[in-house]
Parts: C-alpha cells; structure tokens; sequence
C-alpha cells in the first residue's frame, strides 16, 4: 500500500509563510506559539502590518523564517503582551456580536449545547443564543454553510470533510471548537432479531447510520468488518436522520441501526427494539458530536468566539457531573429540544436502562461529556475516510488534525475553569480491541483486510 503519510499536493504558502493545503488556505495562520488559534491571527496582522507587500513578505519568511521575523517585531511590537491577554480570556472584552443562531439535532449528544440555553450558560457570557431544532445533518451543514447559523452542532467528523472539500462542491473551513460527548451511542436491533446477536449472522441486514461523515457509519463498518463482513457487500448502510430512525425500524424498513441516544432508549421505550450493545464497548471515549464553527469566526469576531466557547466548555462540564444529570435531563426533555419522555431522557444520562432483553443496566459512563478535542480522534476519522474511499487523495494526517480540532483553544478555556488540560493532543486509542496510534496511522491503515483502499 503506498505511503500515506505526505503533504497533500495541493498547497499554497499562505500570509504567514506556511505552506498549508489548498483547503486551508483562506484561514489566517501564522508559526504556533502555544496559545492558540487567537494568538496565531495576533502573528499574522504583525507580519501582514511590518511587510504590506505579499510578496516581499514570503520572500522574508522563505530567508529567514517566521520566527526570526517575529522575534525581530517584538522589540518594537508587544506582541507577547496582546497574546497573553488572549490567553487569559480578555474578560473585559466584550462580544462583537450578542445575538447568536446555533442549529442543532435533537439528540442527547447535544446535551451541553441545549441545556446551555434554559440553564443560562451563554447568557452568562453576555450572549443571546436562539438554539434551533434542526431536521437532519445535511440541513445543518448547508445552513451553517449558508451563515444562517453562526455556530453548530456536527457530527465530529463534519468539520473535517467540509474542510477538505469531501461532500461538498469546494472546501469549507470549518472547525471543531469543542467536543460535545463522548460515548452515548449504541446499536439497536429489531426485536425479530434476537437469536442473532453475533455480527456474523448479519449478512443481508438493512442498518441506518446518521449521516456518512459519521462516527456511527465508521464504528458499524469497523464493527462488521472485524466479523468478516464487507460493510458495502454483504450488508446495506443508508443515512437516515435520527429521530426518523425508531419509525423505520418499527416499520421494518431496516433491522437496526447504530445511532444516537435516545433514540436507542426510544425503541427499547416503544417496544420495538432492544440495545444489541453500547458504544462505548467499542471504543470507549470515543468522540460523537461537536460543537463546530467556521474558521472566519475566529478572526471577524474573536471576542464572540472567546465567549462561546467559553460558555460551551462551561456547560460541558456542568452536564458531566453525575450529580447534575437529572436535572439536566428535565431542563431538555420537553418540547422545545428533545420532544422525549422524560424517563428516556433520564435513562440515557443517568446510566441506569432497560435494554430490551428483560434486563435493567447500570453504566454510568454510558454517555460523557468532554470538551477536549483529541487530534488522535481527528487522525482517525481521517483513516476511515481513507480506508473507505471518502478521502480519495493523500493529506498530512497531522496538519488536518490540527487545523479541524483545536485543542489549544479548548485547553485554554477548559484550563479557566479549572479543568484538567492533557499535556498533548495525541494518545493511542484501544478500539475494537486494537491499538491506534496516531503517529503511526499508515501501519494501522495497512493492517485491514477489509478497505476500499
């Protein structure tokens, strides 16, 4: 199998003199420094100010390299003192912009982004958020494309295909400012189906996925294939939005479906299926749902964006105590977010479930909620697009990781309230019983019988 691991071919060297794939282009960045996507654009307008002239300006990067530029700026500059009151949080600053639409699906995945609203998260950042209940993922994607959302809930791996130009006409930069939850997720099968608990029988089965740029189509497919089935051949996988996904399965257009709770919890609710297995036993800590925002954000209204991500982060944490998981649940049930009974609700964030067999289940890690966004999870991601030919060229697994997770900027944020901030963005992963190293994806790539490349 070729090597993987190179620079995608198609690069330009951008304002700060790094060269970065055509799809990142656009976004303002400049040599890191440690303090985030904020202090980066503080590096550029030093550089685009000093050395006006584009040309000129790269012919200076290309002798002496940005650091040295830099370094020269600041006897003159203050640049350390701007980047410092960024990292700090520039409390004083207020938001550029106040009044904030964020689209997002009715799911338990969403549960920080929601609950944000009734329990007054954003408002105690100065902002005025309108959360809108929104149809599908694909409606999400063009309306956050189309800037009538200023933020949204995506599945994780959204940013990152829209950003590398797979799915949509031209590359969109978008962002995954924060994790929304880890785990919560499960696969769910008709009750027909309960002598054929083991994947191998599954030949010929009809499952529903979210969305194709999903951790749920990438997890079903790693699932199946590790039985030895060819998740293109020998089952069939359509996207199907998430609140369709009990009716279909009532209706026996489809025989399961490894999707987003609490729709899981709706079927066992509504007598129709029963939990075939959580998730998190498939990888344990893995990423869902994000809270994603175009990279402009960032530089047009840095303050709002600070803000934001601020109250995301804040209420992250808040819906992952145990201690808080009822009366988060009873704030997003009704019908203004999830339009779910409350006990389902319940059931999904406390951890303790019927699964549909005759059984109640108590695992309080069923769903978590943490904001920080591992590049190894990006990395992934980035090798199921490639092991299934979503991805059909080359990229530098590392530079896109960075530039879609920023997990410098939800460090900072996290590190203001008070949260644990990993000393590195990457860790290996156990999932399905394998290790993943981030460092090493191409001899992880290589290791599958089963791909499309």
């Amino acid at each position: 199998m070729a090597r993987m691991f190179r620079r995608d071919p198609v690069l330009d060297v951008c304002a700060c003199g790094v060269g970065h794939p055509a799809a990142f282009a656009c976004a303002p960045e400049a040599p890191p420094d440690g303090t985030g996507e904020m202090g980066r654009v503080v590096n550029e307008a030093a550089l685009r100010a000093a050395f006006p002239n584009a040309a000129t300006r790269r012919g200076l990067l290309s002798l002496f390299g940005a650091g040295t530029l830099l370094s020269a700026l600041e006897g003159v500059l203050p640049l350390g003192n701007v980047r410092e009151a960024l990292a700090q949080g520039t409390p004083a600053a207020a938001p550029e912009k106040r009044d904030l639409k964020i689209g997002f699906i009715p799911i338990t995945c969403a549960t920080p982004i929601i609950m944000a609203d009734p329990m007054g998260f954003y408002r105690r950042h100065g902002l005025n958020v309108e959360v809108i209940r929104t149809a599908g993922w694909a409606v999400i994607r063009d309306r956050a494309i189309a800037r009538e959302y200023d933020a949204a809930h995506m599945l994780a791996p959204m940013p990152v295909a829209m950003s590398l130009g797979v799915g949509v006409a031209n590359p969109i930069p978008f962002a995954v400012a924060a994790i929304e939850n880890i785990n919560g997720q499960a696969i769910t099968l008709a009750n027909k189906h309960r002598d054929k608990r083991n994947p191998r029988d599954w030949r010929g089965f009809r499952f529903a996925v979210p969305f194709d740029f999903s951790i749920h189509n990438y997890l079903l497919r790693a699932y199946v294939a590790e039985a030895g089935l060819d998740p293109d051949r020998d089952i069939q996988i359509r996207s199907v939005p998430p609140p369709e996904m009990v009716a279909n399965l009532r209706a026996d257009n489809i025989d399961g479906f490894l999707g987003p709770d609490p729709f899981n919890q709706r079927a066992v609710f509504d007598g129709v299926g029963f939990i075939h297995i959580l998730t998190r036993e498939l990888w344990d800590g893995h990423p869902c749902c994000a809270f994603a925002v175009p990279r402009s954000m960032i530089t047009d209204t840095p303050n709002t964006y600070a803000a934001l991500l601020r109250a995301i982060v804040e209420a992250t944490a808040h819906s992952n105590d145990p201690a808080n998981r009822v009366a988060v649940a009873q704030a997003i049930h009704g019908p203004n977010y999830l339009n779910q009974p409350l006990t389902v609700v319940q059931q999904v964030l406390t951890g303790t479930f019927a699964d549909g067999l005759g059984g109640v289940q108590r695992v309080p890690q069923r769903i978590g909620f943490d904001p920080y966004p591992w590049h190894s999870m990006a990395v992934w991601i980035l090798t199921q697009m490639r092991r299934w030919n979503q991805l059909q060229r080359d990229v530098d697994w590392a530079a896109v990781a960075e530039q879609t997770f920023l997990a410098l900027d939800a460090g900072r944020a996290m590190r203001d309230l008070g949260l644990t901030v990993p000393e590195s963005p990457m860790r290996n992963e156990t999932i399905l019983g394998r290790t993943f190293d981030p460092r090493q994806p191409e001899a992880y790539m290589a290791s599958f019988a089963i791909r499309r490349n």
